[in-house]
């Protein structure tokens, strides 16, 4: 049986913007005084990320964003972040009379639209495969639910891997695991990159401490993607009244080839 797979578009790359180093530096320094300023056994964990909005305009062409934070001590920092759940559709080609074709579709749940991992050191140094699948952590531990009809599970799973390649392929799914900065057991930072097709909607960051293979504290951070300006205003438009936007669609489209002939004609 073929692979599934889906259509692919090579894509340029695009240039990922910097942050000011001064900026981290002041966000850095403002979690260990808010770490210092606890109770002494109320967390052991402070983090936080530079905005909590990543706004896309028409000239957005990607955006790093910014976590950093504080521990109490020793140990390991893990940060996954994951865009909205939704389904995601996988297509299948094979070749029929020497045609390649959709011959067949798998349809999955609950799908993140963007998953990234960044830790201080390979995952599966700091906890067993229980505890990572337990928290999701890692592409292998993702929980992509298959309908129950499919009974073979090697089957799944080549449709489980064609559905991470694909991610992968739109810069949505990490291919590597990020780094992240621990400086003297107490501060740490690191950075996602959202490309220019990142989805919009409410995305959460969970940052975890390990020590001992075992997660001891955990902080949940929100972060919006959204469209602003008149990308949002057409985007809006086009969702909650697509009949008239595609009325209006092909009418703009109708005037503009009239008036590219016309222009001809005269010419």
């Amino acid at each position: 049986m073929s692979q599934p797979s889906a259509s692919l578009r090579p894509t340029a790359p695009r240039p990922r913007p910097t942050r000011p180093r001064r900026l981290a530096r002041v966000l850095l320094g403002a979690a260990v005084v808010a770490l210092i300023a606890l109770p002494a056994r109320s967390v052991s964990l402070v983090a936080d990320l530079s905005s909590y909005l990543v706004a896309i305009t028409t000239g957005f062409s990607g955006e790093d964003v910014l976590f950093f934070g504080a521990v109490d001590g020793p140990g390991d920092i893990v940060v996954v972040l994951r865009g909205p759940d939704g389904e995601q559709q996988v297509l299948r080609k094979s070749r029929v009379a020497g045609i390649w074709m959709n011959t067949a579709r798998m349809t999955f749940e609950q799908v993140p639209s963007f998953y990234a991992v960044a830790a201080t050191r390979p995952i599966a140094e700091i906890a067993d495969q229980t505890v990572l699948r337990s928290l999701e952590i890692g592409l292998p531990n993702l929980k992509l639910a298959l309908p129950a009809a499919l009974a073979s599970s090697n089957i799944a799973e080549q449709w489980r891997a064609a559905l991470i390649r694909n991610k992968q392929d739109e810069g949505l799914f990490a291919h590597e695991l990020a780094k992240v900065t621990l400086r003297d057991d107490r501060l740490f930072r690191t950075s996602f990159y959202l490309p220019p097709n990142v989805p919009v909607g409410y995305y959460q960051a969970q940052v975890y401490l390990f020590r001992g293979g075992q997660a001891v504290s955990a902080q949940t951070i929100p972060l919006s993607v959204s469209k602003v300006g008149l990308e949002a205003d057409v985007y809006l438009f086009a969702h909650t009244r697509p009949s008239i936007y595609g009325l209006v669609a092909v009418a703009f489209a109708l005037l503009a080839g009239w008036v590219a002939h016309a222009a001809f004609r005269r010419n």
